[in-house]
């Protein structure tokens, strides 16, 4: 989930592993990583993907090749990790929804906060999870549902999210409110119709509604978050399904998460999570 702004704010952030939608390719079984000769799209190229335009405090002032922002340099840092340096990264445009699409991909791996999950590993390779997500609801202290407390609380609420994301699902699958949700295009859509009455919440990623709640909103309020269960919602980076890289591409996750390099970037880059009462 993304927004259009552009600070950078401070979390310590848990990441942690999820395997589904990983594919181990036999070109890239142990030892076959070479650093910076893998077979990438354009030799000694790699080529990542991301949404344009590229939200914070994801990226910086929609500038994905800065390295500013916790997926800017979670991306640099995979790209060191396989042996490529800043200078051989190349950045294409790449919307969410052709991401997640079944089809050949104009780059090497994407990321763009895409969820793991089971369905849409039948379209695409997912490297192993480089960020544990938890979904909130962001409205408006003057909103009914500003005091809410439990789930049960918000059965009348009428809230919204962006489309093809876990964000929706959450609400259709966990919320459950009595009205329908409102979908939209994107997030900054979404976050206008809050700010016009149309919908008295958003669900988002934790980090994002954190940065929606504070920079995007007047008198903005973070009702409360959905935690998941430890590994059960996570961001992996997104390969053309079958891809030649996706083991490399997950050993160079896993190698940063190792390490602690994930974590410190999520320290650098994220939003204070210690606000958000969890909703049961």
């Amino acid at each position: 989930m993304k927004m259009k702004y552009g600070i950078a704010l401070v979390v310590t952030a848990l990441v942690g592993s999820l395997s589904i939608g990983y594919t181990a390719s036999a070109a890239n079984a142990a030892g076959a990583c070479k650093p910076g000769a893998l077979s990438t799209l354009t030799a000694g190229t790699l080529t990542i993907g991301t949404d344009d335009p590229a939200y914070s405090p994801w990226f910086d002032n929609n500038k994905p090749a800065d390295g500013k922002g916790f997926e800017s340099a979670v991306a640099y840092a995979v790209a060191k990790q396989l042996g490529y340096s800043a200078n051989k990264v190349k950045w294409v445009k790449a919307s969410f929804n052709t991401v997640i699409q079944p089809g050949k991909k104009a780059f090497d791996f994407d990321i763009n906060e895409v969820s793991i999950t089971p369905e849409r590993a039948k379209a695409v390779d997912f490297s192993t999870g480089y960020y544990d997500v938890a979904q909130a609801l962001v409205t408006t202290t003057k909103s009914k549902i500003a005091k809410a407390k439990s789930v049960a609380d918000l059965a009348k609420a009428k809230l919204g999210a962006a489309v093809g994301t876990t964000s929706y699902s959450t609400i259709t699958d966990v919320i459950k409110p009595k009205a329908k949700p409102s979908v939209f295009d994107t997030n900054d859509i979404a976050t206008q119709a809050l700010i016009n009455g149309q919908i008295d919440g958003l669900v988002l990623d934790l980090p994002t509604a954190f940065y929606v709640s504070a920079a995007a909103l007047k008198n903005g309020l973070i009702v409360g978050q959905f935690a998941p269960k430890a590994g059960s919602e996570q961001f992996g980076l997104v390969l053309s399904k079958g891809s030649a890289l996706t083991s490399c591409v997950s050993t160079a996750v896993d190698a940063l998460r190792a390490n602690g390099s994930l974590k410190t970037l999520a320290s650098t880059w994220l939003g204070n999570t210690a606000g958000a009462p969890v909703l049961k």
